[in-house]
């Protein structure tokens, strides 16, 4: 935890309410750990110090659990003993791996630069509304396994029963939507900028036994002026500051009936559905998913459509409105 208001103070806190029971047990037993040893943590102005951060992963449906421990290479530690202390936990879920993680960079962020593996897997699985997923240390995996779960089905809802040819799952990361909507599809093609996450997926699809997948890395809007193939439907889930407007654009430029657009931001969605109005497509269903509880962010789910039904939900954005969701963004 930090203090509030002072993001290079730390607070040490003996539990929380929110995660888990063996997420607090594993950081309490690495607590211990390192005032045994007195091990120094690194401090953010000068660069120097050893501990930098502890990376803990359970899977909600099946238990199993990877902790990772972030330290900087400026010194040699047996970490021997953090094994046998992590492993003789008694945890409610099933102990897979325990990892160590180089990392030296200045920013403030795990980012992997060499990580060991001391015990066990460098893997976890998870299950999804029946599929399996194989989810590493540092695999893109929705953190709120059930709110996920929600968030599928209302996509899986959005696109409805009637099946398409040719599906496109754009930004789709480790593929867990392209998989769930597998059954949907003749084709489905999931395509991802990051190539460890595509890698990631293609193995999942295979562990699932799904065929009629193909996952391609590269930038969006290159891949599939690449591929040269007109889907009948895509499904959207862009990052948080959203589509590029050259892709938007040759997107919209397909003309499917009807397209699922996932946000996790809200703004970003209200800044582009003035060029999506104005290519002929309505807001004809909308949900919000609580990915986040207790926080401010949600997931927004929209059915975008140029049928012509008897009615529509038709939104008229207006820039004052854009400014007046990013000034209460600013404000939360």
């Amino acid at each position: 935890m930090h203090a509030a208001g002072r993001f290079n103070d730390v607070v040490t806190v003996d539990g929380c309410n929110i995660a888990d029971r063996d997420f607090v047990a594993i950081l309490k037993a690495t607590l211990d750990f390192a005032r045994r040893r007195n091990l120094s943590f690194r401090n953010k102005h000068t660069g120097e110090g050893y501990l930098r951060h502890l990376l803990v992963r359970k899977g909600k449906n099946t238990g199993q659990i990877l902790a990772d421990l972030v330290t900087t290479s400026q010194k040699e530690e047996d970490l021997g003993e953090f094994v046998k202390v992590i492993a003789g936990l008694e945890l409610d879920g099933e102990l897979a791996g325990i990892l160590h993680t180089t990392n030296d960079s200045p920013a403030d962020a795990i980012i992997n630069e060499k990580t060991q593996l001391l015990w066990g897997k460098d893997h976890f699985y998870d299950e999804v509304l029946g599929l399996r997923f194989k989810v590493t240390a540092f695999s893109f995996f929705q953190t709120n396994t059930r709110g996920a779960e929600l968030l599928y089905l209302k996509v899986r809802e959005y696109v409805g029963d009637s099946h398409v040819k040719t599906l496109f799952d754009l930004y789709c990361g480790t593929g867990t939507i392209t998989q769930i909507m597998s059954n949907a599809s003749d084709r489905v093609y999931g395509i991802e900028l990051v190539e460890e996450a595509v890698e990631a997926a293609k193995e999942n699809a295979r562990l699932n036994n799904i065929d009629n997948i193909c996952f391609l890395a590269g930038d969006v809007g290159k891949v599939i002026d690449e591929l040269g193939i007109v889907p009948d439907m895509f499904i959207v889930d862009p990052p948080r500051e959203g589509i590029r407007p050259k892709t938007l654009s040759e997107l919209l430029n397909y003309r499917v009936e009807s397209f699922v657009y996932i946000s996790c931001k809200i703004s970003s969605l209200a800044s582009e559905l003035g060029e999506i109005f104005s290519a002929g497509y309505v807001l004809e269903r909308a949900s919000c998913v609580n990915m986040f509880p207790r926080t401010n962010g949600v997931e927004t789910v929209c059915l975008l459509s140029n049928r012509k039904p008897d009615s529509y939900v038709h939104l008229n954005l207006k820039m004052e409105d854009y400014y007046r969701i990013k000034d209460a963004e600013k404000e939360q």
